[in-house]
C-alpha cells in the first residue's frame, strides 16, 4: 500500500427532502403490515456541503479545522474499537461507525480526512450527519479504487451511521447522489433510487426558523400510527404518507420533467396543506407551527414564491420555498435573513440532459473478426483500459455511458446469446475466485454488477441490417430521444468533455435528430456513412445537415458530399458512431420494414435519418476525439496497441 500519495480534495453537499417527508420510516413498516404503501420522497443533494482532504494512511484519522477550532480523532483500523466508538456518541460517531463498516466489509488501510470547510447548516433537516457518513464511505471508494456505485455508497453510509445512537431515515443519505434530484422508494427493507431528468432551472431558498420543536416526540406521536392503524387519526396518517404521498410525487415528477416551475409550487403548496389536514393531528403541540405558518402566509414570501411548506419532520424547524426566479432567489434570501431574523440559504435544482437511455446493436455474427469470433462475440474482445485493467471492449463503453449519466441500456442481441450477457453481468464470481484477485480487482467485481442492472435486451431474431436491429428497440425507446452506440467502438475524447457527452450537449441544445462526426479522406468515403452540410458556428464543430448517404462512391462524395470550411478547402464527414435518435427515426424504420424496403437484403438506418432529416431537420457534431474500431483485424491491432494512450485526435480505420 503507497501511503505517500498527494491529498486529494473531496466535496460532499446535504440533502433536503423536497416532497415525501417521514415515508422512509412509513414504508419500513410493510415488513410488518403489507396493506401499507410504500413510501416515495423527492430528495436532492444542495450547494451547501462538506470539504475536505483524503489521503491513505495506516489508521483512521479525521481533524476538523472548523471556526478556528481544531478538533481531532484517530485511531487503528479496529473493527472492534471503531465501532465501541461508534457506540458512544459524539461529533465523531458517525466516521467511526461508517469506518468499522468499510473495514469489515471492503478490502481497505487506513485513511486520513482533514475537514477544512463546511457550509452546511447544522441541525436543520438537512442531514449533515448523513453527509459526513458518506463523505467518509467516497474517502475509502476514491483512495483503495473500490469502484463503488451511488447506490452501494449510499447503503455504506446508511449501514454505517445505523452503528451509532442515531437512527438516521433512509432518505438522508441521498446526498451520495450530489446536487441532482432523485426519486426514492422504500418498499420495506428495500430501497430504489431513480434520478429525476430536470428541464428548466428551479430556484429553491430554504431557512432555519430560528423557533424550537421537538422532533423526538413528533417521530414518537407518529409512529404510534404505524404498523396497524388504530383510529381515524392513524388512518388519516397513514392514507397521507401512501397513496396521497405517492400522488404527489409522480406530479412533483412530471413537473421536473416538464419544466413546469408554477405547477411545482403550487404542488408545495397542496403538499403542506395535506400535511396540515392529515398529518399534524397526530402531534398537535409541534405540527400546529404557528412560525411556519407565519412565513408561509407572509405577503412578501408569497409575491417572491410559487410555493412553499416545511422541511423534513416538519414543524417549526426548517422551511423550503420556490422562487420565482434567481433575482427572487435572492431576494427572498435578503428578506428572510434581514427582516425575519433566519438563516436563509439558496441551492438551485439546474436543467439536465433530456437523453437517459441508449442502444447498443450487438447481434451481429462479428464475420470480420473471424475465426475468434466462432468462441468470443467481438464486443468482449480484450482491450487495456485507462485504468490499466484488460476489460471486454463492451464493459469500457458501458462505463462511458454510466459516466455520463445514462441509466438504461438496451444490448440488442441474437436470440441465442442472452445467457452469455446475463452470465457476464448479473452472476458474481464464486468466493473462491474473488478470493484469488488482486484488491483492485475484487471491488471491481461490483462495478460489473452494478453497470449489469442498467441493462435491458432486445431480441434480434433475423440479422436484417443495422435498421432491424435498432427499430427492436423501439418500446425501449418509448416516444423519448434515445442515444445510439455502435457496439464495436470505442471512444476517446481529445477534450474534457467524453465523445458521448459532447453529442447529448449537442443535441440539447439543438432538439434535433444528431450525429456525431469525424473527418475522413476522400478515398475512403466508400465504407462510412458521409455526411454534408453547413457549418452553423464559427468553430466548425456544429453542422446543418443537408445529406446522409450510405457508403458513396468516391466519386458521389467529390461530387455531391464535400464540406466547404471557412479556410476555403473541402473536406469529407463520416458518421462517428454515435447518434441521438428522435421518435420519428423508428416511426421511418417502422414504415421500411412494413414495406419490405431494403437494400442488398437488410433495412438501412441511413434511409430512415435521411427522411426524418428531410422533414424535420438534422444537425452532425464534429466530435473532439478518436473513435477506435475492434471489428477488424487491422483496426484491433491498433486499437490494443494504442487506445488509452495515444491522445492525437483521429479516427482509427
Amino acid at each position: 500500500m503507497n501511503l505517500q500519495e498527494e491529498s486529494r480534495e473531496i466535496f460532499v453537499p446535504g440533502r433536503l427532502c423536497i416532497f415525501g417527508e417521514h415515508s422512509d420510516w412509513a414504508g419500513r413498516n410493510r415488513e410488518f403490515n403489507p396493506a401499507i404503501e410504500p413510501g416515495m420522497a423527492i430528495v436532492s443533494g444542495i450547494e451547501q456541503g462538506i470539504h475536505a482532504w483524503i489521503e491513505k494512511d495506516n489508521k483512521f484519522e479525521v481533524i476538523s479545522e472548523l471556526g478556528g477550532e481544531r478538533k481531532s480523532f484517530s485511531m487503528s483500523m479496529s473493527v472492534r474499537e471503531l465501532r465501541k466508538t461508534a457506540e458512544e456518541g459524539g461529533y465523531f460517531s458517525y466516521m467511526a461507525g461508517t469506518a468499522s463498516y468499510m473495514k469489515e466489509h471492503y478490502h481497505v488501510g487506513g485513511v486520513k480526512i482533514r475537514i477544512d470547510d463546511m457550509t452546511l447548516p447544522m441541525k436543520q433537516g438537512l442531514s449533515s450527519s448523513a453527509a459526513i457518513c458518506v463523505l467518509v464511505v467516497k474517502a475509502f471508494n476514491i483512495l483503495y479504487d473500490l469502484n463503488m456505485s451511488t447506490h452501494g455508497i449510499m447503503q455504506a453510509a446508511y449501514r454505517g451511521e445505523q452503528r451509532t445512537p442515531s437512527r438516521c431515515g433512509r432518505l438522508d443519505q441521498a446526498c451520495a447522489y450530489g446536487v441532482k434530484p432523485v426519486v426514492m422508494i422504500f418498499d420495506g427493507s428495500e430501497v430504489d433510487v431513480e434520478r429525476l431528468v430536470v428541464h428548466e432551472n428551479f430556484y429553491w431558498v430554504f431557512a432555519n426558523l430560528n423557533a424550537s420543536k421537538d422532533t423526538i416526540k413528533i417521530l414518537a406521536d407518529l409512529s404510534k400510527c404505524y404498523p396497524f392503524a388504530q383510529d381515524a387519526t392513524a388512518r388519516r396518517v397513514q392514507e397521507a404518507l401512501g397513496v396521497k404521498n405517492q400522488e404527489i410525487i409522480r406530479r412533483a415528477v412530471t413537473y421536473f420533467e416538464s419544466g413546469d416551475v408554477k405547477a411545482m409550487g403550487r404542488l408545495l403548496t397542496e403538499a403542506q396543506e395535506l400535511f396540515d389536514t392529515y398529518i399534524a393531528p397526530a402531534c398537535p403541540s409541534q405540527l400546529t407551527a404557528p412560525v411556519l405558518h407565519s412565513v408561509l402566509n407572509d405577503a412578501v414570501v408569497q409575491n417572491l414564491t410559487y410555493g412553499a411548506k416545511g422541511v423534513g419532520s416538519q414543524g417549526d424547524g426548517t422551511a423550503q420555498f420556490l422562487a420565482k426566479d434567481e433575482e427572487s432567489q435572492k431576494e427572498l434570501i435578503r428578506y428572510l435573513t434581514e427582516k425575519r431574523g433566519m438563516d436563509a440559504y439558496g441551492f438551485t435544482i439546474k436543467r439536465q440532459r433530456r437523453i437517459r437511455k441508449a442502444i447498443i446493436p450487438v447481434a451481429g455474427f462479428g464475420t470480420r473478426a473471424y475465426p475468434e469470433t466462432r468462441v468470443t462475440k467481438k464486443e468482449f474482445f480484450p482491450v487495456v483500459d485507462k485504468d490499466n485493467l484488460i476489460k471486454p471492449a463492451l464493459m469500457i463503453l458501458l462505463e462511458e455511458l454510466d459516466r455520463a449519466g445514462i441509466d438504461k441500456i438496451c444490448l440488442v442481441i441474437g436470440k441465442e446469446e442472452q445467457e452469455m450477457y446475463k452470465s457476464y453481468f448479473e452472476r458474481s464470481l464464486s468466493e473462491e475466485h474473488i478470493q484469488k484477485l488482486p484488491e483492485q480487482m475484487k471491488s471491481y467485481e461490483d462495478r460489473i454488477l452494478q453497470i449489469g442492472s442498467k441493462l435491458q435486451y432486445a431480441i434480434q431474431e433475423e440479422r436484417k441490417g443495422f435498421g432491424h436491429a435498432v427499430y427492436q428497440c423501439r418500446e425501449f425507446a418509448g416516444n423519448q430521444p434515445v442515444l445510439l452506440l455502435l457496439g464495436d467502438t470505442l471512444y476517446e475524447s481529445g477534450c474534457g468533455v467524453s465523445c458521448i457527452e459532447q453529442l447529448l450537449d449537442a443535441y440539447e441544445k439543438e432538439g434535433k435528430l444528431a450525429v456525431g462526426l469525424a473527418e475522413i479522406p476522400v478515398e475512403q468515403t466508400g465504407k462510412y456513412g458521409i455526411v454534408s452540410g453547413k457549418w452553423e458556428d464559427t468553430a466548425e464543430r456544429l453542422m446543418k445537415v443537408s445529406a446522409i448517404v450510405e457508403k458513396p462512391s468516391v466519386g458521389t462524395a467529390e461530387e455531391s458530399l464535400s464540406v466547404m470550411m471557412a479556410n476555403g478547402e473541402k473536406k469529407y464527414f463520416m458518421v462517428f458512431g454515435n447518434y441521438v435518435l428522435t421518435p420519428e427515426v423508428f416511426d421511418e424504420l417502422g414504415k421500411s420494414i412494413e414495406a419490405g424496403k431494403t437494400r442488398s437484403g437488410e433495412y438501412q438506418l441511413t434511409d430512415a435519418l435521411d427522411a426524418v432529416r428531410e422533414k424535420y431537420g438534422m444537425i452532425g457534431y464534429r466530435i473532439d476525439g478518436r473513435a477506435y474500431d475492434i471489428g477488424n483485424p487491422a483496426a484491433y491491432r491498433k486499437t490494443v496497441s494504442e487506445f488509452g494512450i495515444q491522445r492525437k485526435t483521429e479516427i482509427v480505420i
